[in-house]
């Protein structure tokens, strides 16, 4: 659910008709509060993640841990991965607030943690892919997981296209650029929303 509401946030925030709506400081304050969003759902992941095989040496049951170092399992990279991706949005919607697209030191201050951010969602969706598929290039499986996987990197070249054009210095195709830059940011948004609603039946099939 944080993932959905997170997702939801990236959908409209972009929208013209939504910032001419709100304002630019509400519309700066959608991407952020999607970002905390996006954090806490990650963070969550991620201790279900290091938590889910076992009751740890020396703990008692139910104990939980709050981080592991288990570097041969992919799914403890992706999840680590995407938690950082996330903390990088966190800084660069923050910025964002305060720091107008035409400033001088956007790219520094609000582009480079975008672009953190982006390579970090982008590694972390490939490996979570490619744990379910077994590569880059294998179809991915007809089951949810596989819907699930599939869905989200896209989601995550979305916000490296995004992330690629909002680098584009200020000239006569800026407006083109940031035109880009919004759209892929509002699709790969409604493909994290999507891959979030999946989870939940996903959720519901397990056993556990």
């Amino acid at each position: 659910m944080l993932f959905i509401l997170g997702s939801t946030c990236f959908v409209v925030g972009p929208l013209p008709v939504y910032a001419a709506w709100v304002g630019a400081t509400a519309d700066g304050v959608t991407f952020f509060v999607g970002s905390i969003l996006f954090t806490s759902a990650a963070a969550l992941q991620w201790l279900e993640t290091i938590n889910a095989h076992g009751t740890p040496v020396g703990h008692g049951h139910g104990s939980t841990r709050v981080f592991t170092w288990e570097p041969r399992r992919i799914d403890w990279w992706s999840s680590l991965i995407q938690l950082a991706g996330t903390l990088f949005f966190n800084v660069t919607t923050f910025r964002a607030l305060g720091t107008a697209f035409g400033n001088p030191s956007y790219d520094q201050a609000v582009w480079r943690p975008d672009a953190f951010g982006s390579i970090c969602f982008l590694v972390s969706g490939y490996l979570a892919y490619a744990e379910v598929t077994g590569g880059l290039f294998h179809l991915a499986p007809a089951t949810v997981e596989g819907a699930v996987v599939s869905v989200n990197l896209f989601g995550c070249l979305a916000f490296a296209v995004s992330a690629v054009a909002g680098y584009v210095p200020q000239s006569a195709g800026a407006v083109i650029n940031l035109t880009v830059a919004n759209v892929a940011t509002s699709v790969g948004a409604l493909a994290f929303l999507v891959g979030a609603a999946l989870l939940l039946p996903e959720g519901a099939q397990d056993p556990a």
